[in-house]
């Protein structure tokens, strides 16, 4: 048996805790971070994708396994593919009335989405912090969040390597007399402000945090209120950035803000 994968722990998980709603929103918030390998009919045709539609009782399905080698051993021989991340493939299918086989026959993780599962995943990750351009003028220590939030925000900004030099989250007052909470980065890659700011929508989402609004501001790190809310923010770890790769060739699902179009 081949080690469980990330996808396999956060669905043990769920399954050992049927009533914890945070149990079953940490598995959704890893299933959109986790490379999905798509069932094609045929090779994907620039931006077009044709999935294979299986037929069940409750509808059309498609289906997708976290491993390449999950695929192989379901199609039983080899057989076109998509590599997409979860968020694009919940995006892909929203509206469409198609659900979701995730790891059918292959794993312990399998289980079926029905389509208004797929819709409701979708939805969830529409949601994003608020980008304003009104600055704070007074910041403190943030205080009053919930653990949860602080660990999904920690996870979903650990993964954000390179793309900022730093973030910090602070208790803000702004000039309109209104208080929140601003989730504030240094020095972003240039092009990186909506990578970033979903990042924290979709931790905030997942964190299962209800009428919780996290503002975002981008900030120079030679900013005098860069200094301000590094003395009392609570500082994320960002893994130094690394050489650049090359880039890859485009592929399916590289632009989250434009998904495949399904044929």
């Amino acid at each position: 048996m081949t080690d469980p994968t990330p996808l396999d722990a956060a669905h043990a998980a769920m399954a050992a805790a049927p009533e914890d709603d945070a149990a079953r929103l940490r598995f959704y918030a890893r299933l959109v971070e986790a490379e999905l390998y798509l069932l094609l009919e045929h090779e994907a045709e620039g931006e077009v994708l044709s999935p294979r539609l299986f037929d069940l009782e409750d509808g059309p399905v498609v289906l997708a396994f976290d491993r390449e080698d999950r695929l192989a051993a379901f199609a039983g021989a080899p057989a076109p593919y998509a590599a997409l991340p979860g968020r694009v493939v919940a995006r892909m299918l929203d509206g469409q009335g198609i659900g979701l086989g995730l790891n059918l026959e292959v794993a312990p993780s399998a289980m079926l989405l029905p389509p208004a599962a797929v819709d409701w995943l979708a939805g969830m990750l529409a949601q994003a912090p608020e980008e304003r351009d009104e600055r704070p003028v007074e910041v403190f220590a943030p205080g009053g969040l919930p653990e949860a939030v602080l660990a999904a925000l920690d996870a979903a900004l650990a993964r954000a390597a390179g793309l900022a030099t730093g973030v910090w989250l602070v208790a803000a007052r702004f000039g309109d007399g209104r208080e929140g909470h601003l989730l504030a980065f240094t020095d972003a890659a240039p092009g990186a402000e909506a990578a970033l700011a979903r990042a924290a929508g979709e931790a905030l989402a997942f964190s299962g945090a209800e009428d919780l609004r996290i503002d975002v501001t981008f900030l120079d790190g030679g900013d005098p209120a860069a200094a301000r809310i590094a003395r009392v923010g609570l500082r994320f770890d960002l893994t130094p950035p690394a050489a650049a790769p090359a880039p890859p060739r485009r592929a399916p699902g590289s632009d989250p803000d434009a998904p495949p179009i399904l044929r």
